[in-house]
């Protein structure tokens, strides 16, 4: 079916888009930045299912790595999907929060993320999607994690500004906005901590990497070709927008 790239595609929510997307018939690009036993697994399983997989060591902050990245050779047959989902999440007090933090976080999550499209647009067919991951946060803000908020904002708007633009020859971006789900993000959980979580979504469970996948394949999917600068909730009906 073609090429799909995923920025941190090694685990978690990555893991499960690759797998999903391999699953949809699409050979996977993946990045990763430190977890290279996990993102090979990947690759093996895609492969396992017959189709192919590459994992690119990339660091989503650097754009020297990003640049390198863009090199390989997989991309002169033209890109078909790109999933932005790398990112960095570390809770500090929003009055505790310095400027170096905040810095930090958004150079990864956003200037990241656009310094990756920015890379591989060349090669984005007219008729690709753009799938960015973002989170509830962006629209709710968090006390504990505001730069992770501010950078899922941020990179919201942008993705509903870029919709307006390249849907004239065809692209669709969509920003996918997961609630609670179980990543790393949620591995620190005491078992009262995570009865507490499941206790406040309405659906009583915590979300599993595959919901997120199954929703970034429909938007991948001709199932969606009338969306773009949609934001899709994905929270149990934790958080409903208006």
């Amino acid at each position: 079916m073609g090429v799909a790239l995923v920025t941190g595609g090694g685990r978690g929510i990555g893991a499960a888009v690759s797998l999903k997307l391999a699953r949809d018939g699409y050979d996977v690009m993946l990045t990763y930045n430190t977890s290279s036993k996990s993102a090979e697994l990947v690759v093996e399983e895609i492969r396992a299912m017959g189709k192919d997989a590459v994992a690119l060591n990339c660091d989503c902050e650097d754009s020297r790595e990003i640049a390198l990245m863009g090199t390989h050779p997989w991309f002169q047959n033209g890109l078909d999907i790109l999933v932005l989902n790398h990112g960095r999440y570390e809770r500090v007090l929003a009055e505790q929060l310095s400027i170096n933090q905040l810095r930090k976080t958004m150079s990864v999550n956003f200037e990241g993320s656009f310094l990756v499209w920015d890379t591989v647009q060349q090669y984005l067919h007219d008729d690709a999607r753009i799938i960015v991951i973002g989170s509830q946060l962006g629209t709710r803000g968090s006390p504990q994690g505001a730069d992770y908020a501010a950078s899922k904002a941020a990179l919201e708007i942008w993705s509903k500004s870029l919709a307006m633009r390249v849907g004239q020859k065809g692209q669709r971006v969509n920003i996918v906005a997961p609630g609670f789900v179980d990543t790393d993000i949620l591995a620190g959980d005491s078992v009262e901590k995570r009865k507490l979580r499941e206790s406040i979504v309405p659906l009583a469970r915590i979300g599993t990497p595959e919901d997120i996948a199954h929703t970034v394949s429909f938007l991948a999917s001709e199932n969606s070709s009338y969306v773009t600068g949609a934001v899709i909730h994905i929270n149990g009906g934790l958080y409903l927008p208006r």
